[in-house]
């Protein structure tokens, strides 16, 4: 099952971003790429948007919260939510739909801040 849910959450996102997927450090599944700068001082390189398929869940990166990700998660279904990441355990428990909305307005966001 997370072999299928993977092929899904994969097509989702070259859907949004078009771009092939990159693999970011050994788990995570990354697409496109930004730099970012801190006032701290500190950057780095990050993808746009990726997951990493786990044993328990499937973690969605989010790289900047929208404004409207909070309506979008309320519409999604059974999730969990951090800052920058949501945990889904089956695919069947949420909307594709919303869940592409969410992650194409991450992507959307991140290339406003860091264009």
């Amino acid at each position: 099952r997370r072999r299928e849910e993977a092929a899904v959450i994969n097509a989702l996102h070259r859907r949004v971003t078009g771009m092939e997927p990159k693999m970011w450090g050994p788990s995570i599944i990354g697409y496109g790429s930004y730099h970012y700068k801190y006032d701290s001082g500190r950057e780095g390189d990050s993808c746009l948007t990726g997951f990493a398929s786990r044993k328990a869940e499937i973690a969605i990166y989010l790289v900047a919260r929208p404004p409207v990700a909070d309506a979008l998660l309320g519409k999604l279904g059974k999730h969990k939510s951090a800052k920058a990441c949501l945990y889904i355990r089956r695919l069947a428990d949420v909307d594709l739909k919303v869940l592409e909305q969410v992650v194409t307005a991450s992507v959307a966001e991140v290339r406003k801040r860091y264009g």
